[in-house]
């Protein structure tokens, strides 16, 4: 909207209403015959594949897995105007399948939850509670639960059940007396209704889209005092040891029952037969003239006075507008989810972006650590560098990863445009980079090797998450050991997705200026600038056989002056039939020496100079939970030949946080030749 008519409009929301009221909850529903990226948080496992949500990870082994999907609005149940509290209804269709039978479990749940992060454990957990903070998780759910479990006071496993803040059900019902068997395979629809006038929860099944008669489950119960505020509505599920899968293929949502405030009354003016009209009261000379003076030093002044309020009114509001302008363009760019922090709070958090907080640096700029009082908790600040390309970098950040979710993702919370600064609030990691971990100066503890293969395994399935399993595949061109943060139960977490682009799975890869950092680049992504899922597997190989070999990808060789390359030093060991000594001599032999040799041959796999040879990340992650043979390996190392063209400047190419080497000079051509001696 112009400046001008916005002065306009306010002007006049100024001068006919003055006192509005403030408007009340409204009812709310939704309907997603098929499901997008737009309206829902997908968290753990959990993925979109054509239009159906799977909740927990689709593997051919028995594997242990948690998901949720919420949506990403909080919903009102709740009118303190009215005290009244809503009542809702949700039909939704699910199929629980299973490759092997004889492994079923754990089942999955609908929710309410004042939480829109709800990730719980795997197991009889059903993904919505964590195990080790079974009291601290608020939430009504309704359990379709496929294996008995005896913590919970299970009666079977093919049973209904109402949990409130706890997964001992209130109450429980075996569908199988209705003829519906969750474990069936068969698409099941599912109405849930809650009346909080008649204080009842039922709970229907059916293998068709027309609704019966009777419900499988009803519960007495009042929820008044658990819908006292703005919940998330979602699902989870979880398995252990099962290949169990839990889908959700479409989904229907309302509240209803608010009741709408009624407007004051106001006096009526209107004068009846009855009344009785008095003789006008004669007043004096003096007193009219004083009248006189008075209205017209208040016919001049008024208007006077109004004009000037509207004069500074305009200047300040066109001031304002010019200052949140930015800030609206960013909005309509991001994806509902992560909370605006004002800019106020960033720099009490960070006692005014203080040198004593800098975690680091980067392209983008600066990390601060931050802490809340408020709260008690402590995140990362990114602050942006003031120029076009942060800008440029925010936004990417901002539009792809607020719509992503997976436990091996650092974690967005929030954001702040304000004074002409671009932050990014992430989750801290307690343990730093993965860079300052392994290469830390102090060798006397090293990373361990449990550790070590934990992050190898984290890593691939964040990145299988990102190339297959988003609704737009996402490449993140940069993946580099500085960029995979450490929890503090060193589990890998993949940030900085500033280089990042977003691209549909059947569209070619994407074409564009190379940016990255020199020792992780793919060959033909230096030639040609086209960034593939296979571009982000090389620099994953490089990543893994830093892990292993406690090496830096290019580094000065001891003694000399001459520049050693990480890959071609393990293909040689590899080749003379000594790959296991490429292992990391801190770790003194402190390791399971056929995961090394199994992570040594996925880093070269992956590090293949022929992109082709080079594996998904799928297969990478079925190599490293053992349940996918590891790939043939050439003892000789594919060679690349370069012709001579126009010289390139690396700066032009390569964005590697600022190092010394950014004005050297490459020389490359484009004509490439793979020969595999």
């Amino acid at each position: 909207m112009h400046p001008r008519n916005l002065l306009v409009f306010l002007l006049l929301l100024f001068l006919f209403f003055p006192n509005p009221n403030l408007a009340s909850p409204e009812n709310l529903s939704f309907d997603f015959p098929v499901f997008t990226l737009r309206n829902l948080t997908l968290l753990g496992d959990a993925y979109l594949r054509d239009g159906v949500v799977g909740l927990t990870r689709e593997l051919p082994v028995p594997f242990s897995s948690s998901g949720t999907a919420i949506y990403n609005r909080p919903v009102p149940f709740f009118d303190p105007d009215s005290n009244s509290t809503a009542s809702f209804s949700t039909t939704f269709s699910f199929s629980i399948t299973n490759l092997n039978p004889a492994s079923s479990g754990d089942g999955l749940t609908f929710f309410l939850s004042p939480d829109n992060q709800t990730l719980g454990s795997p197991g009889g957990f059903l993904g919505l509670v964590n195990s080790s903070q079974l009291t601290k998780k608020k939430f009504v759910a309704v359990e379709f639960d496929t294996r008995v479990d005896s913590h919970f006071d299970d009666p079977n496993g093919n049973h209904v059940g109402l949990d409130v803040d706890s997964l001992i059900s209130i109450k429980t019902s075996d569908p199988i007396s209705d003829g519906i068997d969750l474990k069936s395979g068969n698409t099941i629809t599912s109405w849930i209704d809650y009346n909080s006038d008649r204080r009842e929860l039922n709970v229907f099944l059916s293998y068709t889209s027309f609704r019966p008669e009777f419900p499988v489950l009803t519960v007495r119960i009042d929820l008044s005092d658990y819908l006292k505020e703005n919940l998330y509505v979602g699902f989870s599920a979880s398995t252990e040891g099962s290949t169990e899968l839990h889908l959700i293929e479409n989904w229907k949502f309302q509240t209803s029952g608010f009741r709408p405030i009624r407007p004051k009354s106001h006096p009526a003016h209107n004068v009846s037969d009855s009344s009785v009209i008095r003789p006008p009261i004669p007043v004096a000379e003096s007193s009219n003239r004083h009248r006189m003076r008075l209205g017209l030093g208040l016919g001049i002044a008024g208007p006077a006075f109004f004009c000037a309020f509207l004069v500074v009114f305009g200047w300040i509001s066109i001031r304002r507008w010019r200052g949140i302008r930015m800030e609206m363009g960013l909005k309509s760019e991001l994806v509902t989810g992560p909370r605006q922090f004002s800019y106020r709070q960033l720099k009490l958090a960070t006692k005014g972006f203080h040198s004593s907080r800098v975690l680091g640096h980067g392209a983008f700029g600066t990390v601060y650590k931050a802490h809340f009082p408020a709260s008690d908790t402590v995140a990362a600040v990114k602050r942006s560098k003031h120029s076009h390309e942060g800008k440029t970098e925010f936004l990417a950040e901002l539009s792809i990863i607020a719509c992503l979710r997976h436990k091996n993702l650092v974690q967005l919370q929030g954001w702040c445009v304000e004074k002409d600064e671009l932050l990014l609030v992430y989750e801290f990691m307690s343990n730093g980079s993965l860079d300052e971990v392994l290469y830390k100066e102090s060798s006397d503890n090293p990373l361990k090797w449990l550790h070590r293969y934990k992050i190898a395994v984290g890593l691939a399935s964040v990145l299988t998450y990102l190339h297959q399993e988003c609704e737009q595949q996402v490449i993140h061109r940069d993946v580099k050991t500085s960029n995979i943060l450490l929890d503090a139960n060193f589990n890998a977490r993949l940030g900085d997705f500033g280089l990042a682009r977003l691209m549909d799975h059947d569209k070619s890869p994407v074409s564009t200026l190379t940016a990255g950092t020199m020792g992780y680049l793919a060959p033909e992504y230096l030639q040609y600038g086209k960034a593939t899922e296979k571009t982000d597997v090389f620099s994953y190989g490089v990543v893994v056989l830093e892990v292993a070999c406690g090496k830096r990808p290019i580094e000065k060789e001891p003694g000399s002056q001459k520049m050693a390359n990480l890959v071609d030093w393990v293909w040689k060991l590899h080749s003379q039939g000594k790959l296991i000594e490429a292992a990391d001599v801190r770790l003194k032999g402190e390791f399971e020496e056929e995961e090394m040799k199994r992570l040594l041959l996925v880093g070269l796999s992956c590090a293949n100079p022929d992109s082709e040879a080079r594996p998904s990340m799928r297969r990478v992650l079925q190599i490293l939970s053992n349940e996918a043979e590891p790939i043939c390996v050439p003892r000789v190392k594919p060679s690349l030949t370069f012709s001579c063209a126009l010289p390139l400047r690396l700066e032009d190419i390569v964005e590697d946080d600022g190092e010394e080497e950014s004005n050297k000079t490459i020389e490359g051509g484009i004509n490439v030749e793979i020969k595999v001696e």
